[in-house]
């Protein structure tokens, strides 16, 4: 791992960041949007869905788009629809609005994340990939501590939801420059299309990183898949994909409850939005410290032995969180002992399926499980909006989201023993 292939690596941890940031950022506004416009608890559980919906589409749509024309111009484009996506939501005047818009960012967001976990996998070298992309990963909680300390105390200064927006739509202005000049496409991806100076901007982005040229390519292997969906349900990556899939989605509907419903839940206990949005930190601090011994444990263990013990330390974590606590600094922590559980898994899942899928159809793959996993990030908040609003109570509907990760721990079994490498 060279300086630059380290540097490519960061890069993508700050964009996994924003993403972050995004997509928590209609949870920092939830509070102050359900007081300027009224809405019902069910309602704003749609809104904090809508982003979450277009994160499915986009990142199946845009995955694939990255195994056709490259990572690097997929994610440019991606950050610009979020730039436009968070400024045009500060405009909303009203809740079908201001989802119309989110749904819009969400398609940037969800390509995003396909590019991202694709770039690092082939710029890090394969000693350093498991560990690399965990740290990828942790990205995600470390932009919602940080963006969200900053939209704390924004929300206080400004009293005005639609600065937290803001912030978003700058952070991604400045990372456009940092991909366009750091982040060139990946060798991987060139050698897979072959096009027809394809040894040239290989060997060029090869002394671009340090490394040797090559007077060659290799010749090309006929058991390599084609970049398409259908290539994904194809042979031995079929029952992979199934159950990476299904995992993923069942385990994101629990994340996402407690990411988007923790602000309202804090304010309805009688605190403040900006202690709301101070105890959502802390779940992402949990969701960082999480994501960081995953990293350092993938070294020396299976990741899908740890993505099963994540999954199971979820469920028992969710349905504590449901018992409430008297104080907010006992909410803050047993919201971090959640997020601890909840994003460790994440990123194992993350860590999987770069691992599952061969470099034709990696951005596609991993753009399909999590575009049909964000399903489950998009039920998830919405469920839990109505059956709040049945009035089971938080205890009620904390055991019945932390199913979820019940859910993906079977999958996660019966995925088997076999080694990532191989999957």
């Amino acid at each position: 791992m060279r300086r630059p292939q380290i540097l490519i690596v960061a890069i993508c941890v700050l964009l996994n960041a924003l993403d972050g940031y995004d997509v928590l950022s209609i949870s920092f506004a939830s509070p102050g949007i359900a007081s300027e416009w009224g809405v019902t608890k069910a309602a704003l559980g749609i809104v904090l869905s809508m982003e979450l919906i277009g994160m499915a589409a986009g990142s199946i749509v845009i995955g694939n788009l990255a195994d056709r024309f490259g990572r690097r111009p997929v994610t440019l484009a991606c950050l610009a629809v979020m730039v436009v996506g968070m400024a045009l939501a500060t405009t909303s005047g009203d809740v079908t609005t201001l989802s119309v818009f989110r749904l819009f960012t969400g398609l940037g967001i969800g390509g995003m994340l396909a590019c991202t976990n694709a770039i690092v996998a082939e710029f890090s070298n394969t000693r350093s990939k498991t560990r690399a992309i965990g740290i990828m990963a942790v990205g995600y909680p470390a932009g919602a501590v940080l963006g969200g300390s900053v939209a704390a105390v924004l929300l206080e200064q400004t009293g005005s939801w639609r600065s937290v927006f803001w912030l978003g739509a700058i952070v991604a202005v400045v990372s456009i420059p940092l991909v366009w000049f750091f982040v060139p496409e990946s060798v991987g991806f060139v050698l897979q299309r072959r096009r027809g100076d394809a040894l040239d901007a290989i060997n060029t982005t090869l002394t671009r990183l340090g490394h040797r040229t090559v007077p060659l390519l290799p010749p090309i292997s006929a058991d390599e898949p084609k970049a398409s969906v259908k290539q994904l349900f194809t042979g031995k990556l079929a029952r992979v994909t199934i159950l990476l899939t299904v995992a993923y989605f069942a385990h994101i509907m629990t994340f996402y409850f407690i990411l988007k419903w923790i602000p309202k839940i804090v304010v309805d206990m009688g605190n403040s939005p900006s202690t709301a949005a101070g105890v959502l930190v802390w779940a992402n601090v949990g969701g960082l410290l999480g994501g960081l011994l995953l990293s350092v444990l993938s070294v020396r263990m299976n990741t899908r032995n740890l993505a099963m013990i994540g999954m199971v330390a979820s469920v028992v974590a969710v349905i504590y969180f449901g018992t409430g606590q008297n104080s907010i600094a006992g909410l803050s922590l047993v919201a971090a002992a959640v997020g601890f559980c909840t994003n460790s898994v994440v990123c194992a899942l993350y860590a999987l399926i770069a691992h599952s899928f061969p470099t034709s159809v990696r951005a596609g793959g991993t753009g399909f499980v999590i575009g049909v996993g964000r399903g489950g990030a998009a039920l998830g908040p919405v469920i839990a909006g109505f059956l709040f609003q049945s009035g089971i109570g938080l205890q009620g509907v904390s055991i019945a989201m932390a199913s979820g990760s019940a859910v993906a721990a079977i999958c996660m079994l019966l995925l088997g023993s076999t080694k990532e490498s191989a999957l």
